[in-house]
């Protein structure tokens, strides 16, 4: 979670999971439009960079401040509610565990989340994260106006429409300007019947196509070299609250059980990694099956207290089959001590040049690592196979994209990168990060 006061005593800048680190020269916490035109405007005439640093949770350097880090945590909360349109506006530095509760109070919700609520809408919005259901899409699916200050240090507005503009900050990456407002859609309040199962991989293949039309989200947890997965299936029902006690007992359970234990397995396999399959095991014979209801924000994050890297591909959801059947006898084989279970996700398919569904139905995989676990020799196989299955990466996870593979992904590259010339020519938001994957 974003910490004020590292920014106060200007300490080093560090992301969640501890493995980008940078030394900003400067740091700002502005509190109004004005004050981030101007911050543009001294970087742009001092030839600096400047990163929106968000809550940090992007595991790759997408979000790293090279110069100059600002962030919106000044600029929160809800701007304005149009009841008519189902719309709100919000402070672009708002924490999407903020968001559920101050919609609630006007009748209304997120459209869906992912399992993390720590980020920014920011943030949240600008690397297309997204949470689980073929027939949902991500969180920059559903603004409708964005609200950002240009590589100039001029305030411009934009109404979602059949245009280029629209495509490009759909997913920016923060390259198009530091973004202020958002509008988004939202629906009526609404609660989630909740319900955990276990089940085998063969089985849960075999009814993966039907199950994911059937239910409004299925999420995968699989367990390496197991022949188990843990499925999470969610479907809106009528708003119900939970009582305050069934919370509690419900936070207490994912602490000791989902995290605590999990924790001393994690640990337990960094000190002897040979020991990683055997956990993994173990972890998929004690999957917590049950069922629980409760208003979507209470429903859709789960707490995350032990960390880890990640890599993240969308790929064709005709595809995930054959992906996993290759994953799973690649962890038969032995070949990876891993213990963390991969998550995999739906979306359908959106529009937006950077966007990793590229307009098809896709399947998110989700590859972890405990933190202090050698990763590396896994992820480059993560990588290496991911090109067989045409996968993009989700931008805020780790990655081995290159400018030469980002031209061969993302067809509508040439017209993003056109626009963001336009709006920063003098390449303010374009940190060396970013200059590798953009510039050829």
């Amino acid at each position: 979670m974003f910490s004020i006061d590292k920014w106060k005593n200007g300490e080093k800048w560090t992301n969640w999971a501890g493995n980008v680190i940078s030394y900003p020269s400067e740091m700002y916490l502005p509190r109004s439009i004005e004050e981030i035109t101007n911050i543009v405007k001294h970087a742009r005439e001092l030839g600096k960079t400047i990163r929106v640093t968000g809550a940090a949770h992007s595991f790759s350097a997408v979000a790293m401040p090279e110069h100059i880090a600002l962030s919106l945590h000044n600029m929160r909360g809800l701007i304005a509610v149009n009841e008519e349109k189902q719309e709100v506006t919000l402070w672009s530095g708002t924490y999407l565990y903020e968001i559920g509760p101050l919609l609630a109070k006007h009748g209304f919700a997120l459209i869906n989340m992912g399992d993390i609520q720590e980020q920014t809408i920011a943030g949240a919005v600008s690397t297309g994260t997204h949470g689980t259901g073929v027939s949902l899409g991500s969180l920059s699916s559903a603004v409708t106006r964005w609200g950002f200050v240009d590589g100039t240090g001029t305030y411009r507005e934009h109404v979602r429409g059949m245009d280029d503009l629209s495509e490009a900050l759909h997913v920016s990456l923060g390259m198009l300007g530091v973004l202020v407002k958002v509008t988004i859609k939202v629906i009526p309040l609404y609660s989630l019947h909740y319900v955990s199962t276990r089940d085998t991989l063969e089985n849960g293949l075999a009814i993966f196509a039907e199950d994911i039309r059937q239910n409004r989200h299925v999420e995968w947890f699989y367990f390496p070299g197991s022949e188990t997965i843990q499925v999470k299936r969610m479907n809106a029902i009528a708003p119900v609250y939970q009582s305050d006690w069934s919370k509690r007992i419900e936070t207490l359970k994912l602490q000791i059980i989902e995290n605590g234990a999990f924790f001393a397995m994690s640990e337990l396999c960094k000190w002897k990694p040979s020991l990683s399959g055997a956990m993994s095991k173990l972890a998929a014979a004690n999957v917590v099956e049950g069922e629980k209801t409760g208003i979507s924000y209470e429903i859709y994050p789960s707490p995350r207290s032990v960390k880890f890297q990640e890599s993240e591909y969308a790929i064709p959801l005709t595809q995930f089959e054959e992906c996993m059947e290759e994953i799973h006898a690649t962890f038969k084989s032995g070949i990876f001590d891993v213990h963390f279970p991969l998550e995999c996700r739906t979306s359908t398919g959106e529009a937006g040049f950077l966007s990793p569904t590229q307009g098809q139905e896709s399947a998110f995989v989700a590859f972890h690592m405990y933190k202090g676990m050698q990763e590396e020799p896994y992820f480059d196989w993560v990588h290496t196979m991911m090109k067989k299955y045409k996968g993009r990466p989700h931008w805020g996870k780790l990655n081995h994209l290159t400018a030469k593979y980002v031209y061969e992904l993302y067809p509508d590259i040439e017209k993003f990168l056109a626009i963001r010339s336009q709006l920063d020519p003098d390449n303010v938001f374009l940190t060396g990060y970013l200059r590798k994957l953009f510039t050829l």
